[in-house]
């Protein structure tokens, strides 16, 4: 038994993997060809998309909505966790980043899971929500800039159903949510949604320390 989680050396990690990550081919060329982007420091870790893969089977997901798609490995770990008639609905502000993706959904045989949105968020869930689909949403993941989450939060509420699953990523963003003398906004605005959100009785919570922080809420 363990009082508190077990810190991760380098060695430690490399043995994590070597032991737990059953990614196929194609994530991982996926997720090769983001580590040579300039923005690759956006990418999920590959046990964190295994971990997320597991959970949207575990629930039985049908429908998920993932806002910030990025280079397309989350969405590809999420869609290839639904059944065949299951959709994933990803947006993302242009198709810049998440066209990398789209040949890699297409070589897994997913790309007709997915339907790729473009355009700011903010309006991508409110044409959602317009259309009728509130409380339709198995699982939702929220991977978008850190000044609108509360924004994104709030209406994934409305979207997703009851006993259905959010998550958020970047939760302990590095650690600097921890630091005091950190104090720019994204930092700020996932400190705030932290402290918010522990107190929010709508929803079951666990902050899972898997990458770089991923908080899973349950609808209740």
């Amino acid at each position: 038994m363990s009082r508190r989680t077990t810190v991760l050396t380098d060695d430690l990690y490399d043995y994590f993997l070597e032991v737990s990550l059953r990614e196929s081919d194609v994530l991982r060329r996926l997720r090769e060809e983001t580590a040579r982007l300039e923005k690759a420091q956006m990418q999920i870790s590959p046990e964190q998309g295994q971990f997320m893969t597991l959970v949207v089977k575990l629930i039985g997901a049908r429908q998920a909505l993932e806002i910030g798609t990025f280079t397309g490995y989350s969405a590809l770990c999420v869609a290839q966790a639904l059944p065949d008639d299951g959709k994933l609905i990803a947006c993302d502000i242009d198709e810049e980043w998440p066209s990398f993706g789209m040949r890699y959904w297409a070589e897994a045989g997913v790309r007709e899971r997915i339907e790729f949105r473009s355009g700011p968020a903010i309006e991508t869930l409110s044409d959602l929500i317009h259309e009728g689909l509130e409380e339709t949403f198995d699982f939702i993941f929220i991977d978008a800039d850190k000044r609108g989450l509360d924004d994104y939060y709030q209406m994934s509420l409305r979207l997703v159903r009851r006993g259905g699953l959010i998550a958020v990523d970047n939760t302990l963003w590095h650690g600097k949510v921890a630091d005091d003398a950190v104090h720019d906004d994204d930092t700020m605005a996932i400190r705030g949604f932290n402290a918010r959100v522990i107190d929010d009785d709508r929803v079951d919570l666990s902050l899972v320390p898997i990458g770089d922080g991923l908080t899973l809420l349950r609808k209740r």
